[in-house]
């Protein structure tokens, strides 16, 4: 019986116990190679711990945890140096005070490991007389490891004052990579975003960011080939239970869990952490979105004024994808760093990419998040209300319908404040692509006004919507536009449906429906 490792980020723990492995030390041996200093940028629960983990064991010179896999074959040297792995992922970061606990816990490690007492000097200069010391006795240069570097900066989104306070920590902190390079054999930095701001990019002119490098495209996630490589005969089995064929199988696990893209020539990424889950339990379900809320991503939406639609329209260079510098105008990068957007298309003559969700679970759990946050309703409703709206529209009930979505807007108390035309925008975005999960929807653009077409199995919806205009204005271009003239043959009954909003009091205020 095959050994997920869920939860399991320690590669030694891994490889003692039998787990699952999907042999990525050739691409290790690759980055070993050289005596350099690494950035990867890749989204949470993607195998990043793991790396690192990995990393450690080679440059411990744990040669047994590799037997079996290429790094055995292609290592002919093994040497043992003093490793110093930092990890972030742990510990409250609230308050500056979280920061420096986190910090001076791994420094009292190191100290102990090395026999050195602690002294009162900054965490810098600890730092420094720990790697000096474990130079000195070990007769090897040093090997830096930090895992979730960024993980402060991500919970400080919204705190700008914060955000300084950890930029200076930070900036301090890491800048001993520069100072003291003669006593360093590798670096390797791993995070979620690249905050360009901190020292460990401006300061460090010899740091190589392999984000987006096609080469190292592979180094984290799961390819396809890999997938019928190692796990066939668990993807056999999961198919068996879903009483689905193997094709179909693995079809529906494409859908749902690959399209990560790191690279504009790089083969699709399944998330792992998704991946193992779901041929573990056998059921289809949004494992990653059930780990983490994206609170500080929709902050950012908030904060930009953001216009939801845009997500998968508006393209991006790519220096403006590997930063955030840009992040208090354009939330894009922190997307797509974030894995909730991907690139899908590269404009070679503009450099320029075009990003969409990467797959089904995002796209899921990313919609209802949205739809929680933005539509102003309860989050206890939330369901119920898209429900129904699915029921309705599948019924052929639009004056139900168009009464509930009224009396969504109605509730005022839930409303999200800002420009009210961005906020009609984005609660009909989110509200009809909520329902395009379950029917068929479509929604286009014109001059900036969004109309939507939905079809079911016996009927068929043209919505037009206004902002300070007139119902009848959005009827007359439903059929000056000849929008239904494509169904003129089609034996589905159609419904032509006008709606205005008033920017005064953020309610729809008339709505009128031809049959």
């Amino acid at each position: 019986m095959t050994k997920y490792p869920i939860g399991i980020q320690n590669f030694q723990k891994l490889r003692e116990s039998g787990f699952l492995y999907v042999d990525k030390t050739a691409l290790v041996h690759h980055l070993v190679s050289t005596q350099g200093y690494y950035f990867l940028s890749r989204p949470r629960r993607f195998g990043k711990s793991l790396l690192l983990s990995t990393l450690e064991a080679y440059f411990q010179g744990k040669k047994e945890l590799f037997k079996g896999l290429a790094l055995e074959q292609l290592e002919k040297d093994w040497k043992v140096y003093p490793v110093f792995h930092l990890d972030f992922n742990t510990g409250l970061y609230t308050n500056p005070e979280g920061l420096v606990s986190i910090i001076d816990e791994h420094l009292r490690y190191f100290e102990k490991d090395y026999d050195i007492e602690p002294n009162g000097f900054s965490l810098s200069e600890r730092f420094k007389a720990i790697i000096r010391c474990a130079y000195e006795k070990m007769g090897q240069k040093v090997v830096i490891l930090v895992d979730e570097y960024d993980k402060p900066l991500l919970e400080a989104i919204g705190n700008e004052p914060l955000q300084n306070d950890y930029r200076k920590m930070l900036k301090s902190f890491y800048g001993i990579a520069k100072t003291m390079d003669s006593y360093i054999q590798f670096a390797f930095f791993t995070g979620v975003t690249k905050f360009s701001k901190v020292s460990i990019f401006s300061d460090l002119n010899n740091l190589i960011d392999i984000s987006l490098d096609y080469r190292f495209a592979e180094v984290c996630g799961i390819t396809e080939k890999e997938i019928h490589q190692h796990l066939d005969e668990e993807v056999a089995q999961m198919a068996e239970a879903n009483h689905l064929t193997i094709e179909e199988c693995y079809a529906k696990l494409k859908e749902n869990y690959d399209g990560y893209h790191f690279n504009e020539e790089s083969v699709g990424m399944y998330n792992p952490f998704s991946l193992i889950n779901a041929l573990s339990v056998q059921r289809f379900k949004d494992y990653w979105f059930e780990t983490g809320t994206p609170t500080f991503l929709v902050e950012t939406l908030k904060h930009t004024n953001y216009e939801l639609e845009n997500m998968t329209r508006d393209e991006v260079t790519a220096d403006l994808l590997g930063s955030l510098d840009a992040i208090d105008t354009n939330p894009l990068p922190l997307l797509y760093q974030s894995g909730y957007l991907t690139i899908k298309n590269y404009n070679p003559r503009f450099m320029t990419y075009h990003l969409g969700f990467p797959n089904g679970e995002v796209e899921h759990g990313f919609t209802r998040f949205l739809f929680r946050y933005y539509a102003p309703v309860r989050v206890e409703q939330s369901a119920c209300f898209i429900k129904n709206f699915v029921l309705e529209i599948e019924a052929g009930q639009p004056e139900k319908f168009m009464s509930r979505l009224d009396s969504m807007f109605a509730d005022q108390h839930y409303q999200i404040a800002g420009d009210a035309e961005l906020y009609f925008h984005n609660v009909v975005y989110v509200v009809f692509k909520m329902l395009g999960f379950y029917v068929d929807v479509e929604r286009h653009t014109s001059d900036g006004r969004m109309d939507m077409l939905v079809q079911t199995k016996d009927y068929i919806y043209i919505f037009e919507f206004k902002i300070d205009k007139s119902v009848d204005e959005a009827l007359a271009q439903i059929e000056e536009k000849q929008y239904a003239k494509p169904f003129e043959m089609d034996s589905r009954k159609l419904y032509k449906i006008g709606v205005n909003f008033s920017s005064t009091t953020r309610r729809i205020e008339e709505w009128k429906m031809i049959p």
